[in-house]
Formats: C-alpha cells, structure tokens, sequence
C-alpha cells in the first residue's frame, strides 16, 4: 500500500470532487492521506474531511506564503492540534522565494510553530524554498529535533537533506523528482535512504509524468514511489513498505490502518 504525506484536498480544484478523488486512491492502493493546513481560516475545513474519512488525517498551521493573515501563537496552534485526526504542525517554514524583503514576520511564524510542535508532540511538516541555511538554523535554535518532521517537496541539494535527516527529520519527495529536467533532484533520491524518506504529491499541484500539467490528486502518487524505485533500483514493493512504515512511525495517527 501507498500513503499520500502531504495534499490538501480541502482545496477547490479537489474539494469539489472528493468522492472521485478518494475512488482514484483506492484504484491505485493509496490507503491513506494526510491533507494538510495553510491557514486558520480554512482549518475547519480541514478537519472536517479527516473527521468523515477514516483514512484520512490532518494538520494545522500558517504556510509561509500567506503574509496578510492574523499571526497564529504557539497557544492557537496547541488547542487545535488537539484532536485525535490532527497528527502534525504545519504546514510552516521559510519560503524566500515568493515573498521577497524582510522576512523576519515569517521566521517568527515559523518558530512559533516549532514552539508549538514541542509542546503538544507533534511532528512539524517544513516548507523550504530558497531558504535552507536559514530553515536548518531555526530548527536547531529551536530544538525542533524533539520531534521532527518532514520536510515536504523537497527541492534541495544533497547537504541540506543530511543536515536535515541529521535533524531527525524525513526527506519527502513529490512529483519534482519524474520530471525529466530534475537531474539533481533525482540524484538526492539515490542518496537518501528510504528508511528516512517519504512520498507526496502536494495536490492539486505538480502532478507527476505522465500527468504533468494536469490537476495532481493523491491517487498518483504511485509515480512518485515508480520513480524512487527506479532510482534506488529496487521495487516499488519496498519503496510502498518502506514509506508506508515511515508515515506511520512519523505520524503515529490513532486510528487503524486498516
């Protein structure tokens, strides 16, 4: 079985169509999900779809693009995380990419989610772009290794994914690593290990080949794990095993896997 680590299927492009999306992850043996939270605002949103879902989780936290909305507290975060469907902070980070200027308001978002990681247990789900050597140096300020995390998507060099897994965090891959282009990318998936990494599509973007271009949704995912195996040259059987197990020993939802 497959497990999608990062989507956000409250978003419209999937939202409005969830029971296709949720029959596509059955077709392909994605037996579970984890939708993950950008705002507060769409937070009960959310929640909701992990609530009705059994095989599907949540988390809750303020991504780094979104610069005009209420900062969030380490308090907030802790109440709402508090919920046996919710299994991670985040999503957080440092995105220097896309907001440009002084981006001190993004580094205090981003420890305030760190805070609050640690004090309800609950690993942290990381958004890094264009901003490693920042992102590894707030994460070891704030003893983010406590509880670790992921970093999702991940589009950086070989250094930055050791220095991470140093961390005690998981390297997430997504659709990136088929696309022809992403020479170095593919090569950092050699180099991590499975036992320290996961799998994602960040629906409804970065659809895989052969569905690049196309509206993303967790049931391809199987690409994203084809593609490691090619890769590592292994089968996709242990890429499914090893990622699988990573996600749940990561994540420890309550719930059952079956």
């Amino acid at each position: 079985m497959l497990v999608d680590s990062h989507c956000h299927l409250d978003f419209p492009e999937l939202a409005d169509r969830l029971d296709g999306v949720l029959a596509l992850m059955r077709e392909n043996a994605v037996t579970h999900a984890l939708c993950v939270g950008v705002t507060l605002q769409d937070f009960p949103k959310v929640r909701a779809i992990a609530e009705r879902h059994p095989h599907i989780y949540g988390s809750v936290g303020v991504h780094p693009d979104y610069p005009n909305v209420p900062e969030v507290s380490a308090d907030e975060l802790i109440t709402l995380a508090d919920h046996p469907k919710i299994v991670a902070i985040g999503e957080t980070g440092l995105d220097y990419y896309r907001i440009k200027g002084d981006n001190e308001w993004q580094r205090r978002r981003f420890r305030a989610h760190i805070a609050a990681a640690r004090r309800c247990g609950k690993p942290l789900i990381v958004h890094m772009r264009d901003a490693a050597q920042d992102t590894l140096r707030i994460l070891r300020e704030e003893g983010a290794g406590e509880v670790a995390g992921v970093m999702h998507c991940f589009t950086g060099d070989r250094k930055t994914a050791g220095a991470a897994i140093d961390l005690g965090f998981y390297i997430s891959f997504s659709g990136i690593v088929t696309f022809k282009n992403a020479h170095a990318l593919k090569e950092v998936a050699k180099y991590v290990p499975l036992e320290r990494m996961l799998i994602e599509t960040d629906a409804p973007y970065l659809a895989p080949a052969p569905h690049r271009g196309k509206t993303n949704e967790p049931g391809l995912v199987k690409y994203v794990a084809e593609e490691i195996a090619r890769l590592q040259g292994v089968g996709i059987e242990q890429v499914a095993s090893a990622t699988t197990g990573n996600f749940f020993k990561l994540f420890a939802p309550r719930e059952s896997r079956s």
